[in-house]
């Protein structure tokens, strides 16, 4: 029996490659528009809290309302992630900064500290549009728990003076009604590309 030839061997591996290739690009598109089309999940509601902002004015649940917040928790002596953090912060209001109604709100989880001239300093080192991205302190008591039971995210002391508080890297978006709907990794580049399609997502419906 002869062989096949070379040439109509490796026409029909391609051929099965292009085809394998093409199925899982109608898959992946599939599992896109699936996940687009479904709405948000809903983690609880953020709880009443009055803070106050690096402006000295007063922040409470009524002056996010009507806007999509994406919050963050920082701190400005902080020598480990909150840098990083902050960081993505600042490249989340430049890339959403086209998108009307959006709020991002960093709170600090070191109030007793954090000055709101400290946290002037610190918005100003990161470009902070005034009005659009609030860095937020208030009573210390109060602050672990909007941390800790609000948004449900750890907070503790750390194990060093470098470190002296231990906090969630993840960033929480919040829509329009004060409702949690989804947590973030900002180390995470996949979470934080899904997190400025949810922001967008939250912005789009709340317009139509």
């Amino acid at each position: 029996m002869l062989a096949p030839h070379p040439n109509r061997s490796t026409f029909f591996a391609m051929s099965g490659l292009t085809l394998a290739c093409g199925l899982l690009g109608v898959l992946w598109g599939r599992a896109m528009v699936s996940r687009e089309s479904a709405p948000l999940p809903t983690f609880g509601e953020v709880p009443a809290f009055s803070l106050m902002d690096h402006r000295g004015q007063p922040v409470t649940p009524a002056t996010l309302a009507g806007s999509v917040w994406i919050t963050d928790f920082i701190f400005t002596r902080c020598a480990g992630q909150c840098p990083m953090i902050s960081a993505q912060m600042a490249s989340l209001q430049q890339v959403l900064q086209d998108v009307p109604g959006i709020r991002l709100v960093s709170f600090s989880v070191d109030p007793s500290h954090d000055t709101p001239q400290r946290l002037a300093e610190y918005a100003s080192h990161y470009g902070a549009v005034e009005g659009r991205w609030l860095f937020v302190t208030g009573d210390p008591v109060a602050m672990t728990s909007l941390v800790r039971d609000g948004f449900r995210l750890s907070i503790g002391p750390g194990s060093s003076p470098q470190e002296p508080i231990t906090h969630s890297v993840r960033l929480v978006l919040v829509d329009q009604q004060g409702l949690i709907r989804g947590y973030y990794d900002a180390t995470d580049a996949v979470a934080m590309a899904r997190l400025k399609q949810d922001v967008k997502r939250l912005a789009k419906s709340h317009g139509r």
